[in-house]
């Protein structure tokens, strides 16, 4: 797991432990729906940022006899568990607080100006999570050799596996979202003397949750069941193959990752004609080398070359 990464989650934990323990005073004070709703938010990210750290310890775990490719996918699974449980259980509990704040009948909200405060405070840490969090994601495109722009900046989301920074960035931006909607929601309580905008606040931050939790969720789901890599590296991988000379045919590539960064690769190729047995060796080391300029963080234990060569007729 790349250090910038590990430092995003960090920033982002000690950010939302501070801002849970604000926020759900406030919400204490205040009695708001919506400001409850942004507690458990911001304690729910709290846990997921400690669950995705463990899961980076654990997925640096030697491999054994029983898990011989490494301890790699648990990150995934932690990742997947945030999602399932951490950000439905918020979810669910957001939903809830709107759902009663809605049909009570005395429901009020008291000294708006200290949700104000904390919501801008709240504001600030966020931004700041997220502006480490960019800063990681925007240097992972610069290395892959790309211009930053919109699109590659989304096509680079859609590619990563790198799931404990894509997960900062999916709840930070929840986050800063969820901010907004408590705000709005306090304001106009506050404007109208109607607390119901608070409600529907507190009802709308529970269905980002549980968006944003779905769609961790499936990207994780993915890694879990075992995702090949990026179109754009296996065809760098073929292309570099295929340009050996002694290479006839490449067959087969098969690749499932095995943590973000460890893939495993299996190769398949038809080689020409008349190689001696020390000649096909270094076409093997050719091959593997080949991979790990494409792929260079993998474990080249995990790369496996079949070789064919072309029989006469």
């Amino acid at each position: 797991m790349a250090s910038g990464s590990k430092k995003a989650v960090y920033a982002a934990l000690f950010g939302n432990l501070g801002i849970a323990i604000t926020k759900f005073i406030a919400a204490l004070i205040t009695g708001s729906a919506a400001m409850w709703a942004e507690a458990y938010h911001s304690a729910s990210d709290t846990f997921n940022q400690i669950l995705i750290l463990f899961g980076i310890r654990t997925s640096t775990k030697a491999a054994s006899y029983q898990h011989q490719f490494g301890h790699g996918r648990e990150v995934f699974f932690w990742s997947f568990i945030v999602a399932t449980m951490i950000f439905g259980i918020s979810g669910i509990l957001s939903l809830e607080q709107g759902v009663s704040s809605l049909f009570e009948e005395f429901h009020q909200i008291k000294d708006p100006q200290i949700s104000y405060i904390i919501l801008v405070i709240a504001f600030g840490f966020e931004s700041n999570a997220l502006r480490v969090a960019l800063k990681q994601f925007l240097r992972e495109i610069r290395n892959n050799g790309e211009k930053i722009t919109f699109s590659t900046m989304i096509e680079h989301f859609k590619e990563s596996k790198d799931v404990a920074l894509l997960t900062v960035i999916v709840e930070d931006c929840a986050a800063l979202l969820g901010i907004i909607v408590a705000g709005i929601g306090i304001l106009l309580s506050d404007i109208t003397g109607n607390a119901i905008y608070d409600a529907i606040a507190s009802l709308v931050i529970g269905g980002i949750l549980m968006f944003f939790a779905f769609f961790l969720a499936k990207e994780n789901r993915g890694l879990l069941i075992g995702e090949s890599v990026t179109n754009r590296e296996y065809k760098k991988i073929v292309k570099s193959i295929q340009a050996i000379p002694e290479v006839n045919k490449l067959i087969t590539m098969r690749t499932m990752h095995l943590s973000p960064e460890d893939i495993l690769v299996g190769v398949q190729v038809n080689l020409i004609d008349n190689l001696d047995t020390d000649k096909i060796e270094l076409v093997t080391d050719a091959i593997e080398q080949k991979i790990m300029e494409v792929i260079p963080d993998t474990n080249k234990e995990h790369i496996f070359v079949e070789i064919e060569r072309e029989r006469k007729k």
